[in-house]
């Protein structure tokens, strides 16, 4: 009986253990490009999210384009998003950094019917 109670303490204190420990370092995008962020860079586990959406190939969100079209089977998962994506829209780029974000993220769950939709399901705060 001791011994019963021992093991259901020790494997109560592993449970905690991981409870506390799996929220404590989210892994987040980079938003410090943000001059003044309204909430957290949202938590995005990469290589978990590909695992789970079953992506392999990295063109399907790290997309390229040029005059305007879409470039088949080019990546551009060596760059930043801003690298192409500005703060604010303008003549070249169409589409600012945070609507480049939400459109990629959300357009994409939306289609799959999966994943999170609303501000707080991926910007969450610690």
């Amino acid at each position: 009986m001791k011994q019963k109670v021992i093991f259901m303490g020790f494997i109560l204190f592993l449970f905690t253990a991981v409870v506390a420990f799996s929220n404590t370092e989210l892994e987040r995008l980079d938003n410090s490009v943000f001059e003044k962020p309204h909430r957290p860079g949202a938590v995005f586990e990469h290589d978990d999210h590909n695992e789970m959406a079953e992506i392999d190939d990295c063109a399907v969100c790290h997309h390229v384009y040029e005059n305007k079209k879409l470039v088949e089977d080019e990546s551009s998962e060596d760059s930043f998003c801003s690298d192409c994506h500005f703060l604010k829209a303008n003549q070249e780029n169409l589409i600012s950094l945070e609507v480049a974000y939400h459109k990629q993220c959300r357009d994409c769950h939306f289609e799959e019917n999966k994943g999170p939709v609303l501000c707080g399901e991926c910007h969450i705060k610690e």
